[in-house]
């Protein structure tokens, strides 16, 4: 399993030289295939992997996703990504990843996830397997204990004080 108390952290990753863009750091579309592949290694960890979609005729699916950017990301950087599992239900998990420069830098992005599980014979929602819930209930115990990440929840929009007028269109 994972350390007590702790994030899943067993997701690596380098920066490619076609992620980069014209502003010289990684683009931002590269940011969400690095935390899509994390998805996949957790996924994996948890035994929800491509056996287990070959066997079941079930997968996932991301049903929404939130990204901020913390800090810019250059080419070859190293990159370790961490996951929590924040909340589940027999059918949706919620998911959060922090991503990091190598393996004690600074946070560079987030990346927050609905997921639903999914049987692909009828193209809708199918509980999870007993063996998934259970793993993530063992998780969620332990990650409750670190907190929510600040960044959760999040919503987009400008915020303006009562003074400030939206500009002319």
């Amino acid at each position: 399993m994972t350390q007590s108390n702790s994030p899943i952290d067993i997701h690596r990753e380098s920066v490619c030289a076609e992620w980069v863009d014209y502003n010289g750091h990684m683009n931002v579309a590269y940011f969400v295939l690095v935390f899509d592949h994390a998805t996949d290694t957790f996924l994996d960890h948890v035994g929800l992997d491509e056996s287990y979609r070959a066997e079941t005729n079930n997968s996932v699916f991301v049903v929404e996703a939130h990204v901020t950017y913390d800090q810019e990301v250059l080419e070859g950087a190293a990159l370790r990504v961490t996951t929590l599992i924040l909340d589940f239900d027999d059918k949706r998990l919620h998911l959060f990843h922090h991503m990091y420069a190598g393996e004690k830098g600074d946070l560079l992005a987030t990346n927050e996830l609905m997921i639903l599980h999914m049987g692909m014979d009828i193209r809708r929602s199918a509980p999870f397997p007993k063996k998934a819930l259970a793993h993530f209930k063992h998780l969620n115990q332990e990650h409750k204990a670190i907190g929510r990440p600040v960044q959760s929840g999040r919503v987009i929009g400008i915020r303006r004080r009562s003074v400030d007028a939206p500009p002319n269109m």
